[in-house]
């Protein structure tokens, strides 16, 4: 079968997706991941082919996948918000167009424009989502940071989120069933009809962090972490494999797409939070562009994390759902350092298996506080032990597995 899986946003809102289409490909089926067009680099070579969506990742703004946004108030981060939208709905029409696929596969954040391509086609279409949006009386809405609000207020909440995300596409639905010369409907009215339908959903994170809500309805699925592709032969670079072996296992710092404008400031708070800690360090530039000029910290680029977390004592992420099971993986403690959007509520669930700190929010992140959160992971066994075990777990599950069965299911 022709299989288009589309996603949008940060480097994790894709990576995942890589893994998922190499192993589609290996099940015999012809896959293209529709993504933005900066990552074009990262789907290459990994089995899926590669679309281009005409959107930037860095400039989605409020509400949007993109984790940018600029400067200004509310009202320009919608307005850049809904030209993203825009975008990304013209994108999505373009991909299924060109591919004509059988099956389509809609992510968190292509979804709510995805469901108007697939009415319009006729094509059978399944989410594969990162992160667990459906309203659940068992935790507040993930994106937004919210604290636990009792199970009435937990599930009112997440209507509410989501009422929130289909009043940010309303332009966008509206224009793009024009487009495609379907009838006038709300995204509310489709995503209430789409729901009921029983539409499936797989999600690609472990029961490790979130075992199903026991409210959710049938179709709304946990299939397990979907990992990055990494060819069978991937090293690391040498500078890297040589830092490694010169000393103790070094502690890894990376904030993914997140700090935009502050890799400078970053990045020493990094360094000095290191070296306060007594520990080595490889520092990830992400796209903030974090330096490091300190002999015991090393600043890498881009490194797949299956190879280099695992040779690490500790990581200090962003807490992007992606890094935050990357280092459960790994079997190391971690140190989270949420931003925004769905942050909070990894870094709270990481902690509460024990497999990490407390979060250290970004916002007024200082290097005694890091260091005393490092020092932390490293001196507290029962972080250790709890990471291991949920590593041990990890390894039993196959989440691509269940995305190759439901794709084969979805279309009879």
């Amino acid at each position: 079968m022709r299989v288009l899986i589309t996603a949008a946003g940060s480097r994790g809102d894709v990576a995942p997706y890589t893994g998922v289409g190499a192993r589609l490909r290996e099940a015999g089926h012809e896959v293209v991941l529709a993504a933005p067009e900066e990552f074009a680099g990262l789907v290459e070579g990994t089995g899926p082919a590669f679309h281009a969506l005409p959107v930037d990742p860095r400039g989605g703004g409020a509400g949007a996948p993109g984790p940018g946004g600029g400067s200004g108030g509310t009202g320009e981060l919608i307005r850049r918000a809904r030209a993203f939208l825009g975008d990304l709905g013209d994108g999505l029409v373009r991909a299924a167009e060109a591919h004509r696929p059988d099956v389509l596969l809609l992510s968190t954040t292509t979804a709510p424009l995805g469901w108007h391509v697939a009415e319009a086609t006729g094509v059978p279409s399944l989410g594969a989502y990162l992160q667990p949006v459906a309203p659940t009386r068992e935790f507040p809405p993930v994106v937004g940071g919210g604290r636990p609000l009792g199970r009435w207020g937990n599930r009112a909440a997440g209507r509410l989120s989501l009422r929130v995300v289909d009043r940010v596409h309303a332009d966008a639905v509206r224009e793009l069933r024009h487009r495609l010369g379907l009838p006038p409907a709300t995204g509310r009215a489709v995503r209430r009809r789409v729901e009921e339908s029983g539409w499936p959903v797989l999600h690609g994170f472990s029961e490790v962090l979130v075992p199903r809500p026991a409210d959710w309805r049938p179709g709304l699925e946990v299939a397990g972490a979907w990992w990055p592709h990494v060819p069978a032969d991937a090293e690391l670079p040498d500078a890297v494999e040589d830092f490694l072996r010169a000393g103790p296992p070094p502690v890894f710092v990376g904030f993914g797409s997140m700090g935009g404008g502050q890799g400078e400031r970053l990045g020493e708070v990094a360094v000095r939070a290191l070296r306060l800690a007594g520990v080595r360090g490889v520092v990830q530039a992400g796209w903030a562009g974090l330096s490091a000029s300190d002999g015991d910290a090393l600043l890498v680029g881009d490194v797949p994390h299956a190879l280099l977390l695992p040779r690490t004592a500790a990581v200090v992420h962003h807490a992007g759902a992606g890094t935050t099971t990357a280092a459960l993986r790994a079997g190391v403690p971690s140190v989270p350092v949420p931003f925004t959007a769905d942050q909070p509520f990894w870094a709270r669930r990481v902690a509460a298996i024990g497999a990490g700190t407390a979060a250290v929010p970004a916002a007024g992140l200082t290097a005694g506080r890091l260091a005393e959160a490092i020092r932390a992971a490293l001196d507290g066994a029962s972080y250790g032990r709890a990471a291991a075990a949920a590593a041990r777990r990890l390894a039993r599950e196959d989440g691509a597995a269940a995305v190759v069965r439901g794709v084969e299911a979805a279309a009879g």
